[in-house]
């Protein structure tokens, strides 16, 4: 019989735990200290050179930054329960004792470490990668707590790679809610705790910005109690009160930047007029493969809006493949053919260079009156003022680029239209900030505002899209071309892996090349999570040594990051283990198979971004979802994956399902860049935001009441600061 185990800990945060009414020496010190928002992190008690530096490369820099690095997931620490007890798909912790002796075998470069370990209602076999000490720790006999993702093999239970604690240890975190953060190498969660804490005292003496009767209307709890109850949750409840405050401040302020965006942009005069010329006609009656109807009434639309008294200022959304980007070319080519110059900018360098590659190969091939360049940032200066000469000299009338298209010393000659691929990864100011490029160009004529085409492969139900892309004219292209291969799918849970590596490993012989996602970058705090650094050294153990195999995360070097993307679309890779950085940036058309790890951690309409990026060329494509939660709802979610390839129709699937309520456990899709805001997990509360920017819009337009100075002070500087519209952001 093992020990028996009581949890002496109550289900309040040990953290937490102080005697009310006492001001701590630390809370004093901050206190005297005056430390606020735009305090450097680098002013907190033990955050010193190294730490510093650690923290920059999460993209904190202040103690406001610290306090919206929101935790990424939590983990609660249940009692332990016997190997009996244990449930396949969901994490377990189990107090067993080590049966014999550990065996360890090397597998290539990977070393494997199998332990059975047992209590008095049978036996399980643990699994360990990469860590050949626990041989000597792991003591025949002796009694230690195991926590993981409980899975099956056959009829064995496993668990591989499970966190180890000693009895007291476990006891001490038996029933928290505890936080777990995005880190860096070097960056502990716990070095992120301790730094929250000190800034979560400084923020008790900040002031609330909205009137209290505006809170109170719509239920919201102070910023204070949000950002405490978000960091260091006291329950679940507690929790759901603080994203949703939290959630409702990111979308209101977004939306009310889109109103009085919409307001700049609404009505503008059209200072280019564009008329149709024979080069699109022509250029249409050249390609090999006609428009479908959706793309023929979208391209009306465009049409129209060149043409018409007004700027364009129109979003094209449709799901990957359905042909937005030839649509991109035709209103360029227009552009082009009426004397003006275009620009067209992409998320990424891969993507910028693939769009650039591709309008040479056409200008070539049809003749067309392009005269295009490249400008993105890992160009040389000499490169890059070569490229400048030419875009404000007039001779270049299309630039394809990145960000980098919206610098300083970039002065354009008659830029007339701005297309940015991708929407959601640019933000509002960005837009801004490349049209407002017009204005200062040398050829220009009136206000020289430009016609702004955005497009999207993102499929947002179109009741939030109106909210969403408020400033823009919505087009849907929801029709795919007819000779298009539907994507084979599957939903399956961890004991398939062998078949599916089995079934990469045959298409990497015939030629084609394979994606394998994980959500987490590198082994971290979360136990049931596959991470794309151990991933890698798994699959290499598993796959043919022939078999090339290389990884990629947002977390590596830009430069480092296009090479490997450079080197896949070059077939020098065969497979590549990702995270979801490659949901938008490369487009391989050999690539036909998709196996997407812990698929129950991301939203349906992610999945199916993430499904597009297979399907692209002549041969069958597959999509492999395992999903290492087992339960009925969690796979019957998954399995709408499986009956329909319909974006649109799988969002809204998406927006029924994942409710305000599942908080935990989902990963956030990422659309539009918000932090902790959902669209899908969200949408009651976005509307709700929208419907608040309006009724307060209405009453006072420019805010200029006294009870909304703070209100006012607070957005203005959310305008200039907030990195989720005003920085170019990547997954």
């Amino acid at each position: 019989m093992s020990p028996s185990f009581e949890c002496a800990v109550p289900c309040r945060g040990n953290y937490e735990l102080k005697k009310m009414g006492k001001q701590t020496k630390k809370e004093a010190q901050i206190k005297e200290a005056q430390i606020n928002q735009n305090t450097p992190v680098i002013k907190l008690k033990g955050v010193g050179e190294k730490a510093n530096a650690l923290f920059a490369k999460i993209d904190v820099a202040t103690v406001g930054d610290l306090l919206s690095h929101y935790p990424r997931d939590y983990e609660s620490f249940a009692l332990p329960v016997t190997v009996g007890e244990t449930v396949p798909g969901e994490v377990c912790a189990v107090y067993v004792a080590v049966a014999g002796i550990p065996n360890q075998k090397t597998v290539r470069s990977l070393t494997i470490l199998n332990v059975i370990v047992r209590d008095e209602t049978g036996g399980m076999l643990l699994t360990f990668f990469n860590m050949p000490f626990l041989k000597k720790t792991l003591k025949p006999g002796g009694y230690y707590v195991f926590r993981g993702l409980v899975q099956t093999r056959g009829t064995a239970k496993i668990m591989e790679q499970p966190k180890i604690y000693g009895l007291e240890d476990y006891r001490r975190q038996c029933g928290q809610l505890m936080p777990r953060y995005a880190l860096t190498k070097g960056l502990t969660n716990q070095a992120v705790l301790k730094a929250v804490r000190q800034g979560l005292d400084a923020i008790e003496y900040e002031e609330e910005f909205y009137p209290r009767k505006f809170l109170e209307r719509h239920e919201l709890i102070s910023v204070r109690e949000a950002l405490r109850g978000v960091h260091f949750p006291a329950d679940y409840e507690a929790l759901k009160k603080a994203r949703r405050r939290l959630a409702f401040d990111e979308f209101f302020g977004f939306i009310l930047m889109l109103r009085k965006n919409k307001e700049l942009v609404q009505g503008l005069d059209n200072c280019y007029p564009m008329l149709e010329t024979a080069d699109t006609v022509r250029f249409l009656e050249q390609l090999p493969f006609p428009l479908t109807n959706a793309q023929k009434r979208v391209w009306s639309e465009l049409r129209e809006d060149m043409a018409g008294a007004h700027c364009m200022n129109r979003l094209i959304q449709g799901d990957v493949g359905s042909g937005k980007t030839i649509l991109a070319v035709l209103a360029l080519l227009m552009c082009a053919a009426n004397g003006c110059q275009g620009a067209l900018m992409a998320p990424t360098e891969v993507l910028a260079r693939q769009h650039y590659e591709g309008i040479c190969a056409y200008t070539r091939q049809y003749h067309l009156s392009f005269r295009p360049v490249l400008l993105v940032g890992s160009m040389t200066a000499a490169q890059k003022r070569e490229v400048y000469a030419q875009i404000s000299s007039g001779e270049a009338n299309l630039i394809v680029g990145t960000h980098a298209l919206i610098q300083g010393k970039v002065t354009y000659h008659r830029l007339a239209l701005v297309v940015t691929d991708e929407q959601h990864r640019f933000g509002v100011r960005q837009r801004e900030s490349l049209a407002g490029k017009a204005e200062q160009g040398t050829g220009a004529i009136g206000d020289g505002h430009p016609h702004v085409l955005v497009m999207s492969a993102t499929p947002i139900p179109r009741t939030l899209a109106i909210i969403l892309y408020g400033d823009l004219s919505v087009s849907v292209i929801d029709e795919l071309p007819a000779d298009r291969l539907p994507i084979k799918n599957c939903v399956v849970n961890t004991s398939y892996r062998p078949k599916a590596y089995d079934f990469i490993a045959k298409e990497v012989a015939a030629g084609r090349q394979a994606y394998v996602i994980c959500s987490q970058v590198e082994e971290g705090e979360l136990e049931d999570v596959e991470n794309v650094v151990e991933y890698t050294g798994k699959l290499r153990a598993a796959l043919p040594a022939s078999v090339q195999i290389a990884y990629l995360h947002g977390k590596m070097h830009p430069v480092d990051k296009n090479r490997i993307m450079e080197e896949f679309a070059a077939h020098n890779i065969d497979v590549l283990v990702s995270t979801t950085v490659i949901e938008v940036g490369v487009n391989v058309p050999n690539a036909t198979v998709m196996m997407v790890e812990n698929a129950e951690r991301f939203g349906l309409a992610q999945l199916h971004q993430l499904r597009g990026r297979v399907g692209r060329g002549n041969c069958q494509s597959y999509c492999i979802f395992v999903s290492s939660n087992e339960k009925k709802e969690t796979m019957e979610r998954l399995d709408i994956l499986n009956h329909s390839n319909d974006g649109f129709y799988i969002a809204a699937q998406d927006l029924k399902l994942r409710g305000p309520g599942e908080l935990l456990g989902v990963r956030q899709s990422g659309d539009l860049a918000f932090q902790i805001g959902d669209v899908y997990a969200d949408a009651t509360v976005l509307q709700e935001a929208a419907g608040a920017v309006d009724e307060l819009l209405g009453k006072d337009a420019e805010l200029m009441g006294d009870e909304y100075r703070d209100l006012r002070h607070y957005f203005e500087a959310h305008r200039r600061h907030d990195k989720n519209v005003t920085d170019f952001r990547t997954i």
